[in-house]
This record gives structure tokens, sequence and C-alpha cells, in this order.
């Protein structure tokens, strides 16, 4: 297959390196800012792409050079010619202090993407705005219940139990709120 990295989508790149990692018998998750960008059609984009393994770095290092990818750090990926890196974050996939135990499946020409559930990235988003009080995680939170179905009970549940029960009120009214004609 002869990729065009210069021009490569986030979804195409998330998929070769899916497929890279599964052909080494590495389980990744997608997570983060990248989920966002493909649940909203790039609505908000993210130019790097975040993967939680339970894989050291030194086992992942050989699928990321197959697919042209060299070691920046202890967990950063670089290709010169792609205007996307790619971070292996810290395990485990957990939003709070809850493991992350659905996963969605997206599949794509160049394989398959195991990743956070609509919802699951919502309520990651939502835990940025709570705890970091990072406005621009509350824009991405918006843009996915607006993009997908979400589990507004389960976003509401996560939110009561992590203490934020007002800003999530400030969460809900934005997804609810009509856009003018």
């Amino acid at each position: 297959m002869t990729v065009n990295w210069e021009r490569i989508s986030l979804k195409e790149l998330a998929a070769l390196v899916s497929t890279a990692l599964r052909d080494d018998g590495i389980d990744a998750i997608l997570v983060g800012g990248a989920c966002v960008s493909l649940y909203t059609n790039n609505r908000y984009q993210s130019f790097d792409l975040d993967f939680v393994t339970h894989s050291p770095v030194k086992e992942v290092t050989p699928p990321m050079r197959k697919i042209g990818f060299r070691r920046e750090s202890t967990r950063h990926f670089t290709r010169k010619d792609c205007p996307f890196f790619i971070e292996f974050v810290a395990p485990p996939a957990a939003i709070g202090d809850a493991p992350v135990t659905d996963r969605h499946v997206m599949r794509t020409k160049y394989g398959n993407i195991l990743m956070l559930t609509a919802s699951d990235s919502v309520k990651d988003r939502l835990a940025a705005y709570f705890h970091w009080k990072d406005p621009q995680s509350l824009e991405q939170a918006v843009l996915i219940a607006k993009s997908r179905k979400v589990d507004m009970k389960e976003i509401r549940r996560f939110s009561r139990n992590e203490g934020f029960t007002e800003k999530y009120g400030n969460f809900e009214k934005r997804v609810l709120r009509k856009r003018p004609s």
C-alpha cells in the first residue's frame, strides 16, 4: 500500500498505527483529542494521536519503525514527512479513577481503530474541563455530544460522581441549545 504521508488524514494514520501495533501483538486504544477529531469529522483537529497500551515503549518501537516513525522521547514518535505525531500515554486507559471498559471499533480502509466510545470521549474531555478548568475541553465535549449519540445519563452520573454537577449543567445546556436558524 502506498501512503502519501504529507497528506495522510488523522483517521488513516490512526488505522495504520493500530494495525501495525496489532500485527505485532500489541493491544492499544486511541484516546484523547484524536477521538474528538474522529467523532466530529475534524470540526476539532488534533495533531497528535494518543494511544494507551500496556506494552513498554521498547515493544512499540519496532512496529512504529516498520511504518517509518522514530522515537523522539520516552513516549513520542514522529515521522519527518507526517503532520501528526504519536504519543503513548501511561496505562491504564481510564477516565478519572474509572478504568475504560467499553471500546469502539472504527472501521477504515486502512484497518480498524480501537478507541474510546463517544460517551467515554465526552467524559474524558469533561474530566479535563472539571479538573483543569480547560474551556477548550468543554467545547470538545459539546462538539462530540452534538455530533454523535452519547449516553447523557451516564455522563451525568460520571459528572456527579466527580463532584461537578454544576459544571455538568453548563455542558448539558450547551448540548441542548438549539442553533440559531
